[in-house]
């Protein structure tokens, strides 16, 4: 009998991303129920019995809407039907503490449990079952933002004990691969409410960009992403070896720095800056560039306040990265 083409799209890229793990070892799966999570753990049932491995279904309810548990005792059900070898499900309390919204905290908690659950299992890798079109969603998202390049190379295929094997993979094919395999996909209300810019992105953005420029944009967008992830690591590399170039007695040499030219010198203050206390998500490129000008437009400036809070401050010819004193 020949595979339908969409359960292939979805197996080739997990057994691709099992291929380093030895038999016996075990590989958890996060799952929510809907087509592109559903789909993957299927794969990953179907990959990893053919070479030994232990698969853990995980599902995290955030307690965000109605319903929530019953429906994690669905997944896990589905989970169970579909012959994973334990089953695991957690709740998380979602605290937008830092102002970045439901969504960003909503991750933030996801990830903290799901590193605690692979932890605990002795799982060298977690799957996420994201895919080309999250990943043309969050390049576009980027774009609006109009934060460089880092945002624009969109999801890492894989960071940490994660991964992301369907990143080249349509929705469609995973919601086509849960109808031939019999899987009842859930359809999530939030991916739905167009008071989440994520979901305009989708229903509306990118549908206008595929009818006026033709098939392809997410693809194309997805491509980018990749392109510019090849071309920040190899600057962040380069931003690396200048700042430790730079390192003089716990401070940064200005005069040094200045010379270097200023797409890594921005990098390495930035790098500076987060080593120093200040939390990525407040740091801006504004900061950076204030700092900068400590550098190359020196003119007395007494100080750069920065999220931390952290003050950067230039100081018999060395680029400062201290706290302020207490009020």
């Amino acid at each position: 009998m020949t595979l339908h083409p969409s359960v292939a799209a979805v197996r080739i890229p997990v057994r691709t991303a099992l291929s380093d793990l030895a038999a016996g070892e075990t590989v958890a799966v996060a799952c929510s129920g809907g087509a592109d999570s559903l789909a993957l753990a299927s794969a990953t049932v179907f990959e990893a019995r053919k070479v030994g491995l232990r698969v853990a279904g995980v599902t995290v309810d955030h307690g965000l809407q109605a319903g929530s548990a019953d429906q994690a005792e669905r997944v896990v059900a589905q989970l169970a039907g579909m012959g994973v070898d334990e089953t695991l499900t957690a709740r998380v309390a979602v605290d937008d503490a830092s102002g970045l919204g439901p969504e960003a905290a909503a991750r933030e908690a996801r990830y903290a449990v799901l590193e605690q659950v692979a932890e605990h299992l002795g799982a060298r890798l977690v799957l996420l079952g994201h895919t080309l079109d999250d990943q043309a969603e969050t390049v576009l998202l980027g774009l609006a933002r109009g934060s460089g390049g880092r945002s624009l190379q969109g999801m890492r295929p894989a960071f940490g004990v994660f991964a992301r094997p369907l990143l080249g993979v349509r929705r469609a094919d995973t919601v086509t691969a849960c109808l031939v395999e019999g899987l009842e996909a859930w359809d999530d209300p939030h991916n739905h409410d167009p008071g989440y810019t994520r979901v305009r992105v989708r229903e509306r953005v990118l549908p206008v960009l595929e009818a006026e420029l033709g098939p392809g944009v997410a693809e194309a967008l997805a491509r980018t992403a990749g392109q510019l992830r090849e071309d920040t690591a190899l600057l962040d590399e380069l931003a690396a070896e200048a700042l430790a170039e730079a390192r003089r007695d716990g401070a940064l040499d200005a005069a040094w720095l200045a010379a270097v030219p200023a797409a890594l010198r921005r990098r390495a203050l930035r790098r500076a800056a987060l080593e120093a206390g200040s939390p990525a998500s407040e740091l801006t490129r504004d900061h950076v560039l204030a700092v900068d000008a400590l550098l190359t437009g020196w003119r007395g400036q007494k100080w750069i306040d920065l999220p931390g809070p952290l003050r950067a401050l230039r100081r018999d010819g060395l680029l400062v990265f201290e706290a302020p004193p207490p009020a």
